[in-house]
């Protein structure tokens, strides 16, 4: 398959590029700083410039199925990257939330409150990306704290009715949750829905 990853120089897109790749995808990975995209060199890796903030840079580099690691410390950019996303009209999209943020809120439970807190006026850009993908028929993933290391040989994808309390002190690793992004870009499940990657 020839798929598109989107933020590729961060680390939970250059870990959907190295797994992208290990499946023996074609993969075409967007970063501001392509040259930042710490990925070996292979035939089937091309590594372009683009900014979610200059939608045209998207739209040129955008295949017909497009994963997204963007991840943000600053208000408006995923809304940008999820409007930038949606104008290339890709056929099918997976996109990266956080769990216990807009509609997994409620599901999250009482530790799901702290968030607003911490993201600030993040949430709402977060909550509205989250939004426009939903909408444009594409699958969000919420994902819980983030953290490096392997792939959990366990890990399964829920729907949003079986997610668990959101547990501060629970992690899931970059690689467990790109290796749940890419089965739904290989087999969608959960389009149009929130899917919850779980450890185990």
């Amino acid at each position: 398959m020839n798929l598109t990853v989107l933020a590729a120089s961060g680390r939970t897109g250059l870990a959907l590029t190295r797994e992208a790749l290990r499946r023996g995808h074609t993969v075409t990975a967007i970063a501001r700083d392509p040259g930042r995209i710490d990925v070996p060199a292979s035939a089937r890796l091309h590594k372009v410039a683009g900014d979610v903030e200059d939608p045209a840079s998207i739209a040129g580099a955008a295949g017909t199925i497009v994963l997204s690691g963007l991840g943000t410390d600053r208000a408006g950019v995923l809304l940008a990257g999820a409007k930038a996303v949606v104008a290339a009209a890709p056929r099918r999209i997976v996109w990266l939330g956080a769990y216990g943020t807009g509609k997994s809120a409620e599901v999250a439970g009482e530790a799901a409150g702290a968030l607003t807190n911490l993201l600030g006026d993040r949430l709402g850009d977060k909550v509205e990306a989250d939004g426009l993908i939903l909408a444009a028929g594409g699958t969000v993933f919420h994902a819980g704290l983030l953290t490096d290391g392997p792939e959990s040989p366990g890990r399964r994808t829920v729907g949003l009715a079986a997610g668990p309390p959101l547990d501060f002190k629970a992690v899931i690793t970059r690689a467990t949750v790109a290796g749940a992004m890419l089965d739904e870009a290989e087999t969608p499940r959960f389009e149009g829905t929130i899917a919850l990657p779980l450890p185990d």
